[in-house]
Protein backbone atom coordinates (compact mmCIF):
# COMPACT_ATOMS: atom_id res chain seq x y z
CA UNK A 1 0.00 0.00 0.00
CA UNK A 2 1.33 3.42 -0.84
CA UNK A 3 3.64 4.82 -3.41
CA UNK A 4 7.32 4.49 -2.73
CA UNK A 5 8.98 5.66 -5.92
CA UNK A 6 8.80 8.40 -8.48
CA UNK A 7 11.12 10.49 -10.64
CA UNK A 8 12.29 14.01 -9.89
CA UNK A 9 11.88 16.83 -12.35
CA UNK A 10 15.03 16.84 -14.47
CA UNK A 11 17.05 20.04 -14.52
CA UNK A 12 19.80 19.84 -17.17
CA UNK A 13 21.63 22.79 -15.61
CA UNK A 14 21.82 21.07 -12.25
CA UNK A 15 24.60 18.64 -13.17
CA UNK A 16 25.26 16.00 -10.56
CA UNK A 17 22.44 16.60 -8.10
CA UNK A 18 21.35 14.66 -5.05
CA UNK A 19 19.04 12.50 -7.16
CA UNK A 20 21.71 11.23 -9.53
CA UNK A 21 22.39 7.53 -9.16
CA UNK A 22 25.87 6.30 -10.13
CA UNK A 23 25.78 4.68 -13.55
CA UNK A 24 22.44 6.25 -14.48
CA UNK A 25 23.40 9.86 -15.23
CA UNK A 26 20.86 10.03 -18.08
CA UNK A 27 18.04 8.65 -15.93
CA UNK A 28 18.11 9.96 -12.35
CA UNK A 29 15.61 8.25 -10.07
CA UNK A 30 14.31 9.15 -6.66
CA UNK A 31 13.07 6.54 -4.24
CA UNK A 32 10.32 7.60 -1.88
CA UNK A 33 10.08 5.98 1.51
CA UNK A 34 6.73 5.01 2.94
CA UNK A 35 6.18 7.06 6.07
CA UNK A 36 6.51 5.09 9.29
CA UNK A 37 4.01 6.30 11.82
CA UNK A 38 2.12 5.23 14.89
CA UNK A 39 -1.52 6.07 15.43
CA UNK A 40 -2.47 7.60 18.78
CA UNK A 41 -4.90 4.76 19.36
CA UNK A 42 -4.18 1.36 17.79
CA UNK A 43 -6.63 0.80 14.96
CA UNK A 44 -7.80 -2.22 13.05
CA UNK A 45 -7.37 -2.65 9.32
CA UNK A 46 -11.10 -2.07 8.80
CA UNK A 47 -10.93 1.20 10.81
CA UNK A 48 -7.95 2.31 8.72
CA UNK A 49 -9.80 1.49 5.49
CA UNK A 50 -12.80 3.49 6.66
CA UNK A 51 -10.58 6.48 7.49
CA UNK A 52 -8.97 6.26 4.03
CA UNK A 53 -12.35 6.08 2.31
CA UNK A 54 -13.54 9.16 4.21
CA UNK A 55 -10.43 11.08 3.14
CA UNK A 56 -10.72 10.15 -0.54
CA UNK A 57 -14.47 10.88 -0.55
CA UNK A 58 -14.16 14.36 1.01
CA UNK A 59 -10.74 15.80 0.12
CA UNK A 60 -11.46 16.56 -3.56
CA UNK A 61 -14.30 18.88 -2.50
CA UNK A 62 -11.80 21.27 -0.88
CA UNK A 63 -9.82 22.10 -3.99
CA UNK A 64 -7.61 20.73 -6.69
CA UNK A 65 -8.43 18.78 -9.80
CA UNK A 66 -10.62 15.68 -9.42
CA UNK A 67 -8.48 13.81 -11.97
CA UNK A 68 -5.33 14.50 -9.92
CA UNK A 69 -7.05 13.26 -6.75
CA UNK A 70 -8.10 10.10 -8.59
CA UNK A 71 -4.54 9.58 -9.86
CA UNK A 72 -3.11 10.13 -6.36
CA UNK A 73 -5.54 7.61 -4.90
CA UNK A 74 -4.65 5.03 -7.53
CA UNK A 75 -0.93 5.72 -7.00
CA UNK A 76 -1.23 5.31 -3.22
CA UNK A 77 -2.90 1.95 -3.68
CA UNK A 78 -0.50 0.70 -6.39
CA UNK A 79 2.78 -1.17 -6.40
CA UNK A 80 5.89 1.07 -6.68
CA UNK A 81 6.42 0.78 -10.45
CA UNK A 82 2.75 1.32 -11.25
CA UNK A 83 2.68 4.21 -8.80
CA UNK A 84 5.59 5.85 -10.60
CA UNK A 85 3.82 5.54 -13.96
CA UNK A 86 0.57 6.95 -12.57
CA UNK A 87 2.30 9.93 -11.00
CA UNK A 88 4.31 10.69 -14.15
CA UNK A 89 1.39 10.27 -16.55
CA UNK A 90 -0.81 12.60 -14.49
CA UNK A 91 1.89 15.29 -14.39
CA UNK A 92 2.08 15.20 -10.60
CA UNK A 93 5.11 16.83 -9.00
CA UNK A 94 6.10 15.06 -5.79
CA UNK A 95 7.55 17.60 -3.34
CA UNK A 96 8.06 15.44 -0.22
CA UNK A 97 10.14 12.28 0.02
CA UNK A 98 7.16 10.35 1.39
CA UNK A 99 4.70 11.73 -1.20
CA UNK A 100 2.75 13.60 1.48
CA UNK A 101 2.99 16.87 -0.49
CA UNK A 102 2.39 16.97 -4.23
CA UNK A 103 1.54 19.61 -6.83
CA UNK A 104 -0.16 19.47 -10.18
CA UNK A 105 1.20 21.20 -13.28
CA UNK A 106 -0.83 24.33 -12.50
CA UNK A 107 0.66 24.65 -9.01
CA UNK A 108 -2.27 23.36 -6.94
CA UNK A 109 -1.08 21.72 -3.74
CA UNK A 110 -2.24 18.26 -2.65
CA UNK A 111 -1.48 17.11 0.90
CA UNK A 112 -1.82 13.44 1.72
CA UNK A 113 -2.02 12.20 5.30
CA UNK A 114 0.25 9.35 6.37
CA UNK A 115 -2.68 7.00 6.82
CA UNK A 116 -3.37 6.94 3.06
CA UNK A 117 0.31 6.37 2.27
CA UNK A 118 1.09 3.51 4.66
CA UNK A 119 -0.22 1.42 7.53
CA UNK A 120 0.63 2.45 11.09
CA UNK A 121 3.23 0.38 12.92
CA UNK A 122 0.66 -0.40 15.62
CA UNK A 123 -2.04 -1.67 13.22
CA UNK A 124 -4.23 -4.41 14.65
CA UNK A 125 -4.90 -7.00 11.94
CA UNK A 126 -8.58 -7.96 11.63
CA UNK A 127 -9.24 -11.63 12.17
Amino acid sequence: MGCVSSSPVEDPAAGNGPFDVPGTKDKPTKQYARPKWKSQEPMTLSQLQKKREEFWDTQPHYGGDRNIWDALKAACEAEPETCKLLVESAGIIVAAADMSVCYDERGAKYELPKYVLSDPINLIRDE
